[in-house]
């Protein structure tokens, strides 16, 4: 299945210019500059008094976008080239931008209780695509790569939340919310966390990678503790184990 990238689903990739790219790494049109995000500094936990505007912005966020596509997709229909390019272009810049999740208790990472049970086809061409473009390109390509990969990759979970790949892009999601792209370390941790959660047994270093976040960036030591403690009791490889283990020693006093 054809799908347009940074949000253009639906809609006919030929007509509306937006298709797949030969090479993932070449950027579709002139990405914005500037589009990083600004140097990390850790947020203090949200609390609940936030949701209310949190929602607010969602909604705002999706209604620009909606509208957005809705003037595309006309310009598109009426033949309009020139303002079909300014469309394009700012839906574009829509997608560079840096939209931090302020709450992840908000519409933003699902439930624990995902469980990846069915191989569906168009999800699996979804993730296929999204590793394509992740990790691709140099400076702002590989920024608009990256929102490519993660867009494609949250789409498997919005339309297909029993499918047996969930587990993966919760994966792949952490790691490219941890990334420079990003730098959304408490995004990072709770997908690693997904990851574990949605396929029971999981071989890859999520939990770790997770401790790590919670431990390191986020300052949540109780968290990297208990992480710390399930990879000990549940992980097969011996070198995280030992890191594991060593940070506890490290953490609790404990040798």
């Amino acid at each position: 299945m054809r799908t347009l990238l940074l949000g253009l689903v639906g809609c006919g990739a030929v007509a509306a210019g937006w298709a797949l790219a030969e090479s993932p790494s070449k950027p579709l049109t002139e990405p914005t500059k500037g589009a990083l995000p600004p140097a990390d500094n850790v947020p203090p936990p949200a609390v609940a008094t936030d949701i209310q505007h949190v929602e607010r912005v969602l909604a705002s966020r999706k209604e620009y976008e909606n509208s957005l596509k809705a003037i595309y997709e006309h310009y598109a229909k009426v033949g309009d080239k020139q303002r079909l390019q300014w469309a394009e272009r700012e839906l574009m810049a829509y997608h560079m931008l840096w939209k931090p999740s302020y709450n992840l208790d908000v519409k933003d990472v699902p439930p624990p209780t995902l469980e990846a049970r069915v191989n569906v086809k168009d999800a699996n061409e979804l993730y296929r695509t999204a590793m394509e473009y992740k990790g691709k390109g140099f400076g702002d390509d590989y920024v608009l790569n990256m929102r490519r990969a993660e867009l494609l990759l949250r789409e498997v979970l919005d339309k297909y939340p029993n499918s047996d790949k969930i587990g993966d892009v919760a994966y792949q999601l952490g790691d490219i919310y941890e990334g420079r792209a990003y730098k959304q370390y408490d995004r990072a941790a709770k997908y690693f966390e997904r990851s574990t959660q949605w396929v029971k047994g999981t071989r890859t270093d999520a939990r770790l990678r997770a401790a790590t976040l919670y431990d390191r960036q986020l300052n949540e030591r109780a968290k990297a503790i208990d992480l710390y403690r399930a990879v000990v009791d549940h992980d097969t490889n011996p070198e995280r184990i030992k890191q594991a283990e060593k940070r506890l020693a490290e953490l609790t006093g404990r040798k």
